[in-house]
């Protein structure tokens, strides 16, 4: 199946990334969210994005005007998506909130159309199951920022075909993105599973005082080839979201998957990182 349409639905942090990302691929993208000024911040994301990589040379200004012209910002679900060949769904992680847009969806979309979650940690198969297409739900996971990471994971629910899989990596592929496969819907997929552990215990040496903040993350920077360390991507990711994904891995998976006390003390303590301005680095004023 050829994709030519997509709607993104969620104008937020992922949202509009991805949006970008469609938009500049040559996609006609229409761009969904439930308050205006939600799709107004989420359009001025894009256009700062895109004159960014223009004033890099990395785009020129009629390649940013072409790739703006084919977004269409819209607060009507049933007109974002009543045509598309592709849904990508970027709501808040809450599965709820999750199910209802998909059974939402499936009643206004024909029935080629693909619909897939952009979710880091909640059952594929389970948000398939509020569709009559379940193996036309998949999962498209984006790493922040989709401008700029290059990896997609995509996952295969229970009843995932595998055309849907095939169609959604062309997809990613025509974006740039390189692609893995996640085979079986499990919590967490690649990335999280390995990475939220690794996350966990830079806080239990730091809870600990086995180490300092800046000598746990040197240390990861310098001997692993980490980009960043723990401390500050945890910072950047939100404590609050990692805490919840460790939640979702150890009910789901295995205990030893919990989180370190230090880690929900912080969440308790509203130190989330750079969302609240404060975490194990100071981001007021930066």
């Amino acid at each position: 199946m050829e994709v030519r349409k997509i709607a993104v639905l969620g104008a937020g942090l992922m949202g509009h990334g991805i949006c970008q990302v469609a938009a500049q691929a040559g996609y006609q993208v229409r761009l969904r969210d439930i308050k205006q000024e939600f799709l107004d911040k989420g359009m001025s994301m894009i256009q700062r994005s895109l004159s960014k990589f223009q004033s890099k040379g990395v785009l020129t200004e009629q390649q940013v005007q072409e790739t703006l012209s084919r977004i269409h910002p819209t607060l009507d679900l049933k007109e974002a998506v009543a045509d598309v060949d592709l849904v990508i769904e970027a709501v808040p992680e809450i599965v709820e909130i999750k199910k209802e847009t998909f059974r939402e969806v499936d009643s206004y979309t024909p029935q080629h159309t693909i619909i897939a979650s952009n979710t880091s940690s909640i059952s594929i198969t389970e948000l398939g199951s509020a569709t009559n297409r379940p193996e036309k739900v998949c999962g498209m996971h984006f790493f922040n920022p989709p401008q700029l990471m290059k990896l997609v994971e995509i996952i295969k629910g229970a009843k995932t075909s595998d055309e849907t899989i095939q169609t959604v990596m062309e997809v990613a592929q025509k974006m740039g993105k390189e692609t893995v496969l996640v085979k079986k819907d499990v919590p967490g997929f690649i990335v999280n599973r390995i990475l939220t552990p690794a996350l966990n215990e830079a806080v239990a040496l730091y809870w600990e005082g086995v180490a300092d903040r800046d000598d746990i993350d040197k240390a990861i920077k310098l001997g692993l080839n980490w980009p960043m360390g723990p401390l500050m991507l945890l910072d950047y990711i939100g404590a609050d979201t990692v805490l919840s994904i460790t939640e979702v891995l150890s009910k789901e998976i295995n205990v030893k998957f919990q989180a370190n006390p230090g880690l929900k003390q912080m969440v308790r303590a509203k130190l989330l990182g750079r969302k609240t301005g404060k975490g194990f680095y100071d981001w007021t004023g930066k």
